[in-house]
């Protein structure tokens, strides 16, 4: 084990937490006798490039502060490596430490976590999705919910969450049932009208919205849900389920396990991590054990 480690930080993340966040991070593994280097990407490419040549040169982790974005950069580095990934959750969302029972913004005992874990030689395997060369370990959306990321992504004010509150009511206003065509492991084509379809390697996404409240990041398999045809009004009265996951027990939600899914539907983009994949069809592949995460 190499003493150093590589502290990967997006100094935007939680609306300038990330940069804030790496200073206590860096302190926690310095205190535990590892030598620390950071690396800040002049943006995604360029921060994905020099990940992939801190994990080439030996780094002893890859430690992501930020939030699912950034950490979603560092699963494409250390996937299929022997360099472990520590999590420094600071943005807004942080689904992927929720699914690992990390902390959550609390830097400096996410790095004493990390830090001990290294030295321990502690990890826990987990799966990711895969979907053509990229790697995904929360939820790909598809759907309402990625219409709504689509318009809010797209608006300039208001900043934050809010934005995406507004997008949804925008969304509303226009909504109606998507028709799917999906095809669960090498079973047949099923055509399908619904809200949403979420395909879920770990169980929550949106900052806590557990849409997939029995996925397992360790399993093998996504669990697959899917919202069916519903009207405004039904989807007013199931949407606030979701934050416990209790909307899995409505008549119009189904939930299937498989370990691959191609999701077919015009018009919409998928996406994974809160980041855009490209318009469907998609066909998602769950790759069991595929990364080492730092775990105490």
């Amino acid at each position: 084990m190499t003493s150093e480690i590589t502290l990967f930080v997006n100094p935007t993340a939680g609306r300038g937490r990330g940069a804030h966040a790496a200073q206590p991070a860096a302190r926690a593994f310095r205190d535990a006798g590892f030598s620390v280097r950071t690396i800040v990407g002049e943006d995604a490419d360029d921060a994905l490039r020099r990940a992939r040549e801190a994990v080439g040169q030996g780094t002893g982790a890859l430690v992501a502060v930020g939030g699912d974005g950034m950490i979603n950069l560092a699963l494409q580095a250390v996937a299929g490596t022997d360099t472990p990934l520590g999590i420094v959750a600071v943005g807004t969302g942080n689904d992927f430490a929720r699914a690992l029972d990390l902390p959550i913004r609390d830097p400096e005992a996410s790095g004493r976590l990390a830090a001990r874990a290294l030295k321990g030689a502690m990890t826990r395997a987990v799966d990711l999705g895969r979907i053509g060369d990229r790697l995904f370990g929360t939820v790909l959306a598809c759907g309402f919910d990625s219409r709504v990321n689509d318009r809010g992504n797209r608006m300039r004010w208001p900043s934050g969450r809010f934005k995406y509150d507004l997008a949804m009511i925008a969304e509303l206003a226009a909504f109606k049932p998507f028709p799917f065509r999906i095809r669960l492991d090498d079973g047949p084509v099923q055509e399908v009208d619904a809200t949403l379809i979420a395909v879920g390697n770990g169980s929550s996404y949106g900052g806590g919205m557990r849409i997939c409240p029995s996925a397992a990041v360790d399993d093998g398999l996504f669990d697959v849900t899917v919202v069916g045809d519903c009207s405004r009004a039904t989807l007013l009265k199931v949407f606030p389920r979701v934050y416990k996951g209790t909307h899995v027990d409505h008549p119009k939600v189904t939930v299937h396990r498989a370990a691959k899914i191609t999701v077919e539907a015009a018009g919409i983009t998928g996406y994974a991590d809160g980041e855009p994949l490209g318009p469907l069809p998609l066909t998602a592949v769950c790759v069991p054990g595929a990364v080492r995460v730092l775990a105490g």
